[in-house]
């Protein structure tokens, strides 16, 4: 058989060549594509690998990263077993016998020590099965299935705080135990690394029912309660064993947030605690512990009132837990932390200027109470914040007339309006953004607006048409003149001329909360029907005060323990406003001191700038005001001392009406005086807008000033209209018009407005349905005075809030 040809393209060996030796080449030869690839050389083996080049040197191979996970599982592995075998089961911590925190006064005098630990021990037997459930349904529904840690969920929540979803523990409550009763609270690395290994070796070693008894008895749950017998006795004056279902539930909510979820000392948290405790019911019926027919039955447990140390009596308590809740609500510490005790906490309150406030409203409010024989009295509460605008400190606060009586502190809680405080903010809005009327004129002091009373708003896409405070109309007046004597129709025509969405804007910059109750945007804003704590608007007017630079305010100067040094938060001032609009904001609430409705303050004998207010139905009456160095807002609150509801004012101190220019103005005064004792007064240096400071032009006599409409500027400026005073019971001013204009039932008997008649007869303003007609001052508003009868008011003018003398009605000043 004869050999095979060689394959095509291949030169064929002498066969008397050796092995290797060269043999010859064939010339390059054109493609050919039906040649095929030829096999390997017998003995050659597979084709070298091709050199990684460019970026796939730096990509590591399978192997390099399979062998980097072996080697990291082995590490952790070791890792999980040294400290398993390194850390012990350690004695029991401090907090077994915690220690009492000091708060001191800015001169390192004592304010209160907060208490001793109370806590007892129960056996698991005594704790009723639903209130067991209801913990677990709280804080780990798994918690019997499960083991002693869940590295699932310490990741998850790890991702959730590091995502901005919330700070999360992660932890089951065998790991919460371990924190409770062998380590402590401090958010340390280390502290976590032996939670995990405690964690670990006390689930292999002990039983899930003893972990849990533990964990009752170890948890805090506000009110320097710790376990569970002692919060059965501190909300709900019994024993662990006597709790309803819905009771536990509410204890088990405590559990998140032990004094921001307590709905008597915080009630403006209730809407979130109950939500928790809603949580929680749903919860035990998801695990089959509770029917669902008996979840719908259930009712929340209202829990009984806070009973308070000896020691806290008087503004103390108040102080100390406004102090507590600021170092919580700023993460300074964590509220579990903070209550093992043991910290120096020195304050910004000033002793003397605290004194002060104290005596100032002793003097003018409360030695004037007779609760005993007027029933109104019994609800008037007041509350009160000093700052230093220039530091943000807090100097002074007023909580209430004794902690131990009246636990709410008025001076933090978030509940009620604060009226029409909230205005200077529209006009602040206005100047920073350079806002215009509908009719494309720049908003300034001297800007003209429509004030009649129940006038609708334009261009907003609410329908909206406020009344005046005495449902007064005031016709064409300058945004200074509705400042002064607080118009609603003006400052809510503002709001929707300058935008809604910017004016919550530069409120929030000055420093209201974001997430402060009812903040909610729409012409109705401008009236105040937001719920501001007044710690939150001293903040706000002390931005006003440093040229709308914004410090965050603190009631916290430093805080020790064992040697150590808490680190506080920045607060490093902004600029929230520009200089312009902040100072040419407290040009016009001087003029409200001087000029209008908050005239009162005159007394502190310092140049003052501020504003009055008195919520809806009279259940809140505010003045906030402030000197070059000093801000003070000062409240009185309506509130039934027996089920805690918001109540109106009428007929509080033998008077009518309470209003933000009496009680609140007189404080404000009588604590500013002292407190800026000894110094010199000292005028506000401002710097205004371009327009704002010039006076606008006087009207001529015989003309009558144009009524504003949108979409028709107006260039003339009326007379400044006069304040309200009392009514004389048929709804006139005395009778008459002024200046001339009637002076003599000038139109004014039946229905006639403020300014019936002024100068020459009613023009622009006389009297309304005819009032003026036949008896317009001896004929002279005949022609006149019946221009107004198509805007005025129905009824007389009625006097300002500063009087105190209007009937009831429900709407804000």
């Amino acid at each position: 058989m004869s050999d095979q040809s060689p394959p095509p393209g291949w030169t064929p060996r002498d066969p008397d060549t050796p092995p290797g030796a060269p043999h010859d080449v064939p010339p390059p030869r054109a493609h050919d594509p039906d040649r095929r690839r030829p096999p390997h050389p017998p003995g050659r083996g597979r084709k070298p690998r091709r050199p990684r080049t460019g970026w796939r040197r730096a990509v590591p191979t399978w192997r390099m990263v399979l062998g980097g996970l072996l080697l990291l599982a082995l590490l952790i592995g070791g890792a999980l077993v040294a400290g398993y075998l390194l850390v012990d089961i350690p004695p029991a911590n401090a907090a077994a016998t915690a220690q009492s925190n000091v708060y001191l006064y800015s001169d390192g005098s004592l304010i209160a020590r907060d208490g001793e630990v109370n806590r007892v021990n129960v056996p698991l037997s005594q704790v009723p099965r639903t209130v067991q459930e209801a913990v677990l349904a709280a804080e780990d529904r798994d918690f019997y299935s499960e083991r002693a840690v869940d590295p699932k969920a310490m990741v998850r929540a790890a991702w959730n705080t590091a995502t901005g979803k919330g700070t999360q523990s992660g932890s089951t409550i065998t790991q919460q135990y371990v924190k409770n009763y062998y380590l402590g609270q401090e958010q340390t690395i280390k502290r976590k690394v032996k939670e995990f290994f405690i964690a670990i070796k006390l689930g292999r070693e002990k039983s899930k029912d003893y972990i849990l008894e533990g964990y009752l008895n170890t948890s805090y749950f506000g009110r320097n309660a710790y376990g569970l017998q002692a919060a059965a006795q501190a909300y709900y004056g019994k024993d662990v064993n006597k709790l309803t279902t819905a009771e536990g539930a509410y204890l088990a909510t405590l559990l998140n947030s032990p004094s921001a979820f307590d709905v008597v000392s915080h009630p403006q948290s209730r809407p979130r605690a109950l939500a928790r405790w809603n949580y929680v019911l749903d919860g035990m019926v998801k695990k089959r512990w509770l029917h669902a027919a008996d979840r719908a039955a259930t009712a929340f447990p209202e829990p009984g009132k806070v009973r308070a140390a000896a020691g806290l009596s008087g503004q103390r308590g108040y102080l100390v837990e406004a102090i507590k809740d600021y170092i919580v609500d700023n993460k300074i510490l964590g509220d579990k932390t903070l209550a093992e005790g043991g910290y120096h906490i020195s304050s910004t309150v000033d002793k003397r200027r605290q004194t002060a406030l104290v005596d100032a409203v002793d003097q003018e409010l409360v030695s004037k109470l007779e609760p005993d024989t007027r029933k109104a009295d019994r609800l008037v509460r007041a509350g009160g914040v000093s700052i230093d605008p220039a530091t943000g400190k807090v100097v002074a606060m007023y909580g209430g007339i004794d902690y131990t009586k009246q636990y709410v502190n008025n001076a933090t809680r978030h509940d009620y309006q604060v009226a029409s405080t909230f205005k200077p903010f529209v006009f602040a809005a206005a100047a920073e953004n350079g806002s215009r009327t509908q009719d494309g004129r720049r908003i300034t002091p001297n800007t003209i607006y429509n004030g009649d009373n129940k006038r609708p708003v334009v261009g907003g896409r609410i329908r909206f048409a406020p009344e005046n405070e005495g449902q007064v109309s005031y016709g064409n007046i300058t945004v200074n003149t509705a400042t002064d004597l607080s118009v609603n129709a003006v400052y809510a025509q503002m709001a929707v001329d300058v935008g809604t969405g910017r004016v919550k804007q530069t409120a929030i910059d000055l420093g209201i909360p974001e997430n402060t109750p009812n903040f909610v945007t729409g012409p109705a804003m401008a009236l105040g029907t937001l719920q501001a704590g007044v710690v939150d608007m001293a903040q706000a007017y002390a931005t006003l005060a440093d040229h709308g630079r914004r410090t965050p305010y603190t009631f916290v100067e430093k805080i020790t323990k064992g040697g150590d040094t808490i680190s506080l938060p920045p607060r490093t001032p902004t600029q929230a406003i520009s200089r312009e609009a902040a100072d040419t904001t407290t040009a016009m609430l001087a003029s409200v001191v001087d000029n209008g409705t908050g005239t009162a303050a005159l007394a502190a004998g310092h140049p003052a700038a501020g504003k009055t207010g008195t919520g809806e139905l009279d259940r809140s009456a505010w003045f906030a005001a402030y000197t070059p160095d000093l801000v003070t807002v000062i409240a009185m609150m309506g509130q039934d001392p027996d089920t805690g509801t918001l109540q109106s004012l009428y007929g509080a101190l033998g008077e009518p009406r309470i209003g933000g220019g009496g009680y609140p103005a007189r404080i404000w005064a009588a604590y500013t005086k002292t407190a800026l004792e000894g110094t010199d007064p000292v005028d506000f240096d401002l710097e205004l807008q371009p327009g704002a400071a010039q006076p606008p032009p006087p009207p001529s006599p015989e003309s009558e000033p144009p009524r504003e409409t949108p979409g028709e500027p107006t260039s003339s400026t009326p007379e400044r209209p006069t304040r309200p005073t009392p009514s004389n019971g048929t709804g006139g001013r005395n009778q008459g018009g002024q200046n001339n204009g009637g002076q003599n039932q000038g139109g004014q008997d039946n229905g006639g407005r403020t300014n019936g008649g002024q100068d020459n007869g009613g023009q622009g303003n006389g009297g309304q349905d005819g009032g003026g007609t036949t008896q317009g001052g001896d004929q002279a508003g005949t022609t006149q005075g019946t221009q107004g009868s198509a805007q005025g008011s129905t009824q007389g003018a009625d006097s300002d809030p500063a009087d105190g003398l209007r009937p009831p009605s429900a709407f804000l000043e």
